[in-house]
């Protein structure tokens, strides 16, 4: 449990949250309709099909130029400072750490192309000494990363946590999701009967959190992970993952004290009906819910810190914000959803969200005049049973020890090279005994999935590239007579998805998660894992090194770690 120090949001309804919250209240939204225009056959960045986002204007970028970093760089600089103006916290200080939620960082610039590295000089040019973490775990980055910093605090390895959430487009991001046919020409339309797609969108928006604090304040009360273990792409049609989310977070309190439910509301088809059934099924029917990417569309990376802030907001107005788009219910589960502001006298909210790989998150905030006791840690015990390496020096090719040890998952040969390594080492890790004694492994287990690495999926946006590229270099598009986005391509982006292959071959239902360091740093990622397994309730986790820099250029080392409590 930790305190909200201070908010921002930066985006293009406005650059405080207070902005944003009163543009958001009287129903404005940044989406508009781009596309090719008359007499041209490419839209912005090259793009061949109309689709509609929330974009910052030149006027908006112009204001945000940091010499010597990229348009993502600033953006997030800008909203952290902002955040940090309304604090005194030192953030030199060693007990300060800096977390980055983001799906693609600076996808599309020739510098500073790994996430890790974008961290790393946004934290100097903040002053942040400590290395930065960023979480990259799809749709559920910003929701993750609040996780992260709760446990992280309430083990007592820092004392606050700046948690950042950035997200820009450009033709990488929205050329995949329509290769996905997941886009929308027209501005989105969360749960309604005639939603038809997401829409992308821009934005950076940080918390400040701190472990205590004195007085009235909100505080991220508890948060929950839970994998489907069903399908990259394709959430469970039984809502199974979310479901036990929010049964997690919610277990043990009184569902009548929640205010509302913001929800992830991405007006694609299957999440939102997917979302309205775990909303049903944990019991929440009666709670109004608040669903904004019809207001900034899917900021992806941003959107869980974005969302969460503005939910705080609203709870301190008395208000639910309203769901803009929505006309009629479209979902089968039953839900209570208003296009317009609804009134409240409560101060806890539940904040969801679901993304590609079967991750679910959910998170609760209440707000108090005297602050509850802080989780001081936990002292359960545990052990590595046993650790498996492999690395591109071993001689034998991914595919080769698939044929030879595996044989039996014809898959595999679709998967980009992380996941291919991830699942080649997971696999001799599971088999090196028996799983059912070391893990429990079978359907419906729980254990947790934690992976690291530098490069995030450089291979897999590669691959992607070329078949919207001239080169992975110059992001020049291909002529429209060669371009043809990958859909199977574009979804490998997201290195989060290795640890969910792990999780979909072994049916393990635990938290599967995915964190870019600056470089390998064991004592750091140890203090995640435990700081992780002391604030869940998971038994086993799957946890380590995962890195490909290309094909030829590989390495990996998983252990198997287990509680004894």
């Amino acid at each position: 449990m930790i305190n909200v120090l201070s908010t921002n949001i930066t985006s293009p309804l406005g650059l405080t949250t207070e902005q944003n919250y009163r543009a958001v209240l009287s129903g404005a939204s940044a989406l508009r309709r781009y596309g090719p225009k008359a007499g041209e056959d490419r839209g912005p960045w090259g793009t061949t099909e109309p689709f509609a986002a929330s974009l910052f204007s030149e006027a908006q970028r112009a204001e945000f130029v940091i010499d010597g970093h990229t348009f993502f760089e600033a953006l997030a600089i800008r909203s952290v400072r902002e955040a940090l103006s309304h604090t005194k916290l030192d953030i030199s200080s060693p007990r300060v750490v800096l977390i980055l939620s983001t799906t693609k960082g600076n996808i599309g610039q020739p510098v500073r192309y790994y996430p890790s590295e974008a961290a790393t000089e946004i934290a100097k040019t903040l002053g942040v000494t400590t290395t930065p973490i960023v979480v990259c775990n799809a749709c559920v980055s910003g929701l993750s990363a609040q996780l992260l910093a709760d446990r992280l605090l309430s083990q007592g390895i820092y004392d606050y946590a700046i948690v950042v959430g950035a997200e820009v487009q450009g033709l990488f991001i929205v050329s995949g999701f329509q290769a996905l046919k997941a886009v929308s020409e027209d501005p989105c339309r969360p749960f309604d009967m005639e939603r038809n797609g997401l829409n992308p969108g821009e934005a950076a928006a940080t918390i400040v959190f701190a472990k205590t604090a004195d007085g009235q304040g909100w505080w991220l009360a508890d948060g929950a992970a839970q994998g489907d273990a069903y399908h990259i792409v394709s959430p469970s049609p039984g809502a199974e993952g979310l479901t036990a989310a929010i049964e997690a977070v919610m277990k043990g309190r009184d569902k009548g004290q929640l205010g509302a439910v913001c929800v992830h509301g991405t007006a694609t088809l299957y999440n939102d009906q997917m979302e309205s059934k775990a909303i049903q099924k944990a019991g929440l029917t009666d709670v109004p819910l608040s669903a904004l990417k019809g207001n900034y569309g899917h900021t992806m990376g941003a959107a869980g810190v974005l969302e969460t802030i503005l939910s705080m907001r609203a709870a301190d107005a008395g208000t639910v914000l309203p769901t803009k788009g929505f006309t009629e219910l479209g979902v089968r589960g039953k839900v209570s959803i208003s296009d317009a502001p609804q009134l409240t006298d409560k101060t806890a909210f539940l904040k969801i969200m679901s993304g590609f790989g079967g991750c679910n998150v959910a998170a609760l905030y209440q707000k108090q005049a005297v602050p509850p006791t802080p989780f001081r840690g936990s002292t359960r015990p545990w052990t590595k049973v046993r650790t498996v390496k492999l690395c591109s020096k071993d001689g034998q090719t991914l595919t080769d020890i698939y044929r030879q040890e595996i044989g039996n998952y014809p898959k595999f040969h679709k998967m980009d090279i992380l996941s291919r390594l991830a699942f080649v080492v997971a696999e001799r890790l599971l088999k090196a005994s028996s799983q059912e004694a070391e893990t429990g492994e079978g359907q419906g287990s729980e254990v947790d999935v934690i992976l690291f690495n530098h490069s995030s999926s450089v291979v897999a946006d590669r691959q992607y590239l070329a078949t919207i590229c001239e080169d992975a270099e110059s992001f020049i598009p291909l002529s429209r007579e060669r371009f043809f986005p990958s859909p199977a391509a574009f979804v490998y982006t997201l290195p989060n998805i290795a640890a969910s292959e792990v999780a979909i071959r072994h049916h393990l239902h635990g938290e599967t998660s995915f964190y870019i360091l600056p470089e390998r740093d064991e004592a750091l990622m140890q203090q995640i894992l435990e700081a992780t397994l002391a604030k869940t309730n998971m038994r086993t986790a799957i946890s380590g090194w995962v890195d490909a820099e290309s094909e030829t250029n590989y390495e990996c080392e998983l252990s198997i770690y287990k509680t004894t409590s």
